[in-house]
């Protein structure tokens, strides 16, 4: 195998209590030929104390730490760290997260061995509180390869594959080639993240091997959903909307067409769960989501959407004040 360079890209915002160890997790990869980017969005703790400490201490790692100059957001910090890089391959790591020590090592590997676009892991979720540990962002593929666009993008579009940015080795060319770029502003950004990925991929690989621990603290933002995630969940759509309105191709649009219907009940769900005494602002968002493409009348004929997909499509349209009443009463029921 060759020993091409990885280049890891951590953003540093509020990590004071998780940044020394996602560090550590890094300095103890079985995979040695690493690049560590490290990115200040104006952090307010004593973030970039421990982390100059830390270079301090390890001299023979190859870590730089870069700063802005003013507070951005992940989308800007995660775009700076990909300008960034050298290495053949990057690698997103969150600064709360951290890695198994064969990470890296098993990701290459399989990446170089079908020289693959992108190759993914799988993650565990550690709860702070209770300490549990629970597999999620499951990959439900059964090949360890998936190869042609029109393969990846339905894969993705039926869940195949987790959406979440970490946790994937990416070929650098590739992201640079398609001039992939996180959208400004957006906060749930690894959504549409994915979606312009698996637009563009021919290749994505899997290894069914823990590789990320995704750290779940009181503030994370799967957690804190505010009304600014749910602006932005209306943005995600509208970008949806965008590709599927400048696509020619019948079945990327009958998968898009999928996607949203899939994604707007999710943003629903998550808004009531999360503000769920803000009734208008639900109704409002349920509105402006019926703009979307939906499914068509050859749809509801179609065995490519189940009876569930076909029954929501008909939930999510429905006259503003019927789809509340019925909507907070499958809501409580499913509670």
């Amino acid at each position: 195998m060759t020993n091409p360079l990885v280049t890891i890209n951590i953003p540093v915002y509020k990590c004071e209590n998780y940044i020394y160890r996602c560090l550590e997790s890094v300095r103890n990869q079985t995979y040695q030929n690493l690049e560590i980017i490290l990115v200040n969005d104006s952090t307010p703790d004593n973030s970039v104390q421990i982390i100059q400490d830390y270079i301090q201490t390890y001299p023979e790692l190859n870590i730089q730490l870069y700063h802005l100059e003013e507070n951005q957001g992940l989308s800007v910090v995660r775009n700076k760290g990909i300008d960034l890089s050298n290495g053949k391959y990057i690698y997103m790591l969150d600064s709360d997260d951290y890695i198994s020590e064969n990470c890296l090592e098993k990701l290459v590997i399989n990446s170089e061995q079908y020289n693959c676009e992108i190759t993914v892991g799988e993650s565990i979720c550690e709860f702070e509180d209770t300490g549990e540990r629970k597999q999620m962002f499951q990959i439900n593929s059964n090949k360890n390869l998936i190869k042609g666009n029109e393969k990846i993008f339905d894969s993705f579009v039926n869940g195949v594959y987790p959406v979440i940015g970490p946790n994937k080795l990416y070929l650098r060319s590739f992201i640079n080639q398609h001039q992939l770029k996180f959208v400004k502003g957006l906060y749930s950004q690894d959504e549409l993240w994915a979606f312009h990925c698996a637009e563009k991929l021919d290749s994505i690989s899997f290894i069914k091997d823990i590789t990320y621990i995704y750290f779940m603290n009181s503030g994370s933002t799967i957690f804190n959903k505010k009304k600014i995630n749910f602006e932005n969940h209306q943005t995600i759509v509208e970008w949806f909307t965008k590709s599927y309105n400048s696509s020619h191709d019948g079945i990327r649009r009958k998968l898009i067409r999928k996607k949203i219907v899939n994604f707007k009940k999710l943003t629903l769900q998550m808004q009531y769960r999360c503000m769920r005494d803000d009734v208008e602002y639900w109704r409002i968002n349920y509105n402006r989501l019926k703009k979307a493409p939906s499914l068509t009348i050859s749809d509801y004929f179609s065995s490519d959407f189940s009876k569930q997909q076909k029954k929501e499509n008909l939930l999510l349209n429905l006259p503003t004040n019927l789809g509340f009443k019925l909507f907070k009463k499958r809501y409580e029921g499913w509670g």
